[in-house]
């Protein structure tokens, strides 16, 4: 039997995790929700997608636009073993009653304060611990990209120390109202709180992280220096660690990728799920080794690196794989992810 799974909140997040649990063999997609009628709501209605009415919405609004709605998130919660809540920031604290009073189990994301959940989530970082939890937070875009490269460093070599600086897009692309439009704002919290949130994965790691906002809304980019503690080999040691782990996409210097313009654009061209990029770019070129010091460069796409993770949650939830790595291979299949 499949574990039946619903989406609250089909925006940026919820409409790429409805469609990544839809392509899942061991996973049902029973509904989605929306508060108002939009094209998302179209196109959830027109891919077959049960859709229910989510906080203030009303049946008469989604009937007037010709998308029927199959009842509310109530009646959803009825009839699934978890939920994935992937409403609009700090209002997944309010959802949780929903879902305690529903008994049934509930994701959240990055979004959140991490106490909103028993653990925070990570599929290369602590998938076993969080093995049968009730409640668990996948976290952030920019802290999965962090936690992912840490789990790869801490395991083979080891970190003493990381200093970060997150260069951050100021939008997502459909997001036109927000900006800046010119200008790069620093971010006063020093550090900031990217770093806390790693440790939410890693309590022992030694990170701090500062970031700033430029005007692009195509990725992220992390500006990296690791002091390992134990020295690899060579760069060519560090790449080929890399490339071995799922969700890393590396870029030689021949493909001449040189920043996320041309990132993204290669993911258009490879055209999985919305034109994503679901794994951590890095550049070849963009890795320096000083004996025990790493530098390096990463790029994540904000709007989908937290997908596949959000799948693993579930399977980590429900015992659904015999390990991490054993989750990771069956949800980057489905979605078409390249394999390490």
């Amino acid at each position: 039997m499949k574990t039946r799974v619903a989406v609250n909140g089909y925006g940026t997040i919820g409409k790429r995790v409805a469609d990544a649990v839809a392509r899942q063999p061991d996973l049902e997609l029973v509904g989605v929700t929306k508060t108002h009628p939009s094209y998302e709501a179209r196109h959830a209605h027109d891919k077959g997608y049960a859709l229910y009415l989510s906080g203030e919405g009303k049946a008469s609004e989604f009937e007037a636009a010709g998308v029927p709605v199959a009842g509310r998130i109530e009646d959803l919660l009825t009839k699934v073993d978890v939920v994935v809540d992937a409403a609009p920031d700090k209002v997944g604290k309010e959802n949780r009653k929903l879902y305690d009073a529903a008994g049934v189990r509930a994701i959240f994301q990055g979004g959140e304060k991490k106490d909103v959940a028993e653990a925070s989530f990570n599929a290369l970082g602590n998938y076993e611990a969080c093995r049968g939890k009730r409640t668990l937070r996948v976290v952030s875009c920019n802290t999965t990209g962090l936690a992912r490269a840490a789990a790869v460093l801490r395991s083979r070599w080891g970190v003493d120390n990381w200093e970060a600086t997150l260069v951050r897009r100021a939008a997502d692309p459909a997001e036109s109202k927000k900006g800046p439009i010119n200008g790069i704002l620093p971010t006063f919290q020093l550090p900031s709180h990217h770093g806390p949130d790693v440790q939410t994965i890693f309590p022992d790691l030694s990170i701090q992280t500062t970031a700033v906002v430029v005007p692009t809304t195509l990725m992220h980019v992390h500006v990296n220096h690791v002091r390992l503690t134990r020295a690899p080999a060579s760069v060519a040691e560090v790449l080929t660690t890399f490339r071995t782990t799922p969700r890393f996409h590396l870029f030689a210097p021949w493909e001449h990728v040189t920043g996320t313009p041309e990132a993204m654009e290669f993911a258009r061209d490879r055209g999985l799920g919305l034109n994503d990029m679901m794994e951590n770019v890095i550049w070849e070129e963009g890795v320096k080794l000083e004996s025990r010091d790493l530098y390096f460069f990463q790029a994540i796409h904000q709007e989908s690196i937290v997908v596949p993770e959000n799948i693993d949650a579930i399977r980590a939830m429900f015992d659904l794989a015999p390990s991490g790595p054993a989750s990771m291979a069956i949800t980057d299949k489905a979605l078409g992810l390249s394999a390490a």
